[in-house]
């Protein structure tokens, strides 16, 4: 054991994390952004949190709209992952070629090939340095048998 930058660590430790999709409303339309930092808070009432930089998009939509469906990625879904994580919502509609259904909760869409979707309503959030932590409660899930994306299968 040796004392290591926490970049280092960090790097070395996050396999094998999921790779989640928080798909958000905003003036009108909706966009998708890739995320790592999500968790399971509460089982009940069951509640996610997602960590939002605050710089993005989809930051301000979350605010103003609060609401977001988080979308656990199946393996099939790796393309989707890498646009969404790599282009801005104000550039392109990052739904143009994913197929998706209008879900229950405010019609955010429902990612028809992952293996979860969770639609949740923002009961709070966080200032967490340069991210804003948004705690969700769950309104409605959805699930199919896939294999989960995780970051080991992105590097493949």
């Amino acid at each position: 054991m040796k004392r290591i930058d926490i970049m280092e660590v960090i790097k070395a430790t996050k396999h094998p994390a999921k790779i989640a999709i928080a798909v958000v409303k905003c003036d009108g339309k909706f966009n998708l952004i890739t995320i790592e930092w999500f968790m399971r808070t509460s089982q009940k009432s069951p509640m996610f949190a997602i960590s939002i930089g605050k710089t993005r998009f989809s930051h301000k939509c979350l605010q103003k709209y609060r609401f977001f469906n988080l979308v656990i990625l199946s393996q099939k879904m790796k393309n989707v992952a890498v646009l969404c994580g790599t282009k801005s919502g104000n550039e392109i509609d990052k739904l143009e070629n994913v197929n998706w259904f209008a879900g229950k909760l405010a019609k955010l869409p429902i990612l028809k090939d992952a293996v979860a979707n969770f639609e949740c309503k923002i009961v709070s959030q966080i200032k967490s340095g340069d991210h804003t932590i948004f705690v969700g409660e769950v309104k409605h899930s959805w699930l199919q048998n896939e294999k989960i994306l995780t970051y080991l299968e992105m590097e493949k």
